[in-house]
């Protein structure tokens, strides 16, 4: 592992920390006490994603890695971004963790099948795909459960203390992860960089508007049809609408041996976090006020009393 990885894995845990100080185990207890959405967005990822992405590499006058790297994409689950945009915006964060833990062990059954199909389809060859089992777990637990666990164990414990932290630290987390696509777009490809050039961005692009926009509304539709709350449709939204690129670097680059299969991940990775938080705020409006004071963060916020945030409940 270079160390522009390490760098990497480090400012994700430490992102997934701050989430999980905002977090109690009560959250994560109504998430699946009441599973609608949480299984909505399972379907999501499972069958409208790939089917979507499936259609748009088809119609796409694009080179066929280009779209098997589309079709990788769909497979990969939200990842720490995901969870980073909904705990920004306040909405569901236990149900965007649960579902991101959940597909990032269910892609190690659905990525060999979908991958290995696009391959040969798009490519007219044969490709046995496997994700490394140690690794797919080793990434989940380091930089998604043990961060968020360690959170949670901080807000259980020290409770002003987690809720007089949130304000700052989601302003050093934006900051962050700023510098994170900063250094997977610069890096040199040796240092763990893709080496992406200008003529790859002005192909893939408008493609990559396309399958934003159709995940974005796929998980707002299918949340209004399961009367779900205002929170339950920002997060079902976000989730899909933006996908784990280090995962998707993993089955182009490593995987495949194929640098351009991972170009579209890396595109797609310019812009969603802006469109996803647009789509919060549209979503969940009142969100612009909160969102605007992110910035003083210097103001001391609230804080809770222990009893008071054992109350703490989702909107759902």
């Amino acid at each position: 592992m270079n160390l522009v990885d390490i760098l990497i894995g480090g400012i994700l845990a430490f992102i997934m920390f701050s989430v999980g100080l905002s977090l109690t185990w009560r959250n994560f207890v109504v998430t699946f006490a009441r599973p609608r959405a949480y299984l909505g967005g399972l379907f999501l990822q499972i069958i409208v994603l790939p089917t979507l992405a499936f259609t748009i590499a088809t119609l796409a006058d694009l080179p066929p890695a280009f779209k098997v790297g589309i079709m990788i994409l769909s497979t990969c689950p939200g990842g720490t971004t995901s969870n980073f945009v909904t705990y920004l915006l306040n909405a569901n964060t236990a149900l965007s963790i649960s579902l991101t833990v959940t597909n990032s062990f269910l892609a190690l059954i659905t990525v060999p099948l979908i991958v290995s199909f696009s391959v040969n389809y798009f490519m007219g060859s044969q490709a046995d795909i496997s994700l490394p089992i140690g690794q797919t777990i080793q990434q989940i637990l380091s930089v998604i459960l043990a961060p968020t666990f360690a959170g949670l164990l901080v807000r259980r414990y020290f409770p002003n203390f987690a809720v007089s932290t949130q304000r700052p630290l989601k302003w050093i987390t934006v900051i962050l992860l700023a510098i994170l696509f900063i250094i997977k777009f610069f890096a040199g490809e040796d240092q763990g960089g893709t080496g992406i050039t200008l003529s790859d961005i002005r192909q893939i692009i408008p493609y990559s508007f396309v399958g934003n926009f159709l995940n974005l509304m796929a998980g707002f539709g299918l949340a209004t049809l399961l009367r779900l709350g205002t929170n339950d449709k920002l997060t079902m939204g976000v989730e899909v609408g933006i996908q784990n690129t280090s995962l998707a670097f993993l089955i182009g680059g490593t995987l495949l041996g194929n640098e351009d299969t991972l170009k579209p991940a890396l595109v797609y990775a310019m812009f969603t976090f802006f469109t996803a938080l647009i789509y919060g705020l549209i979503v969940k409006p009142e969100e612009w006020k909160a969102f605007k004071k992110l910035f003083l963060f210097w103001k001391k916020a609230p804080v809770e009393t222990k009893e008071e945030n054992e109350r703490t409940t989702v909107d759902g």
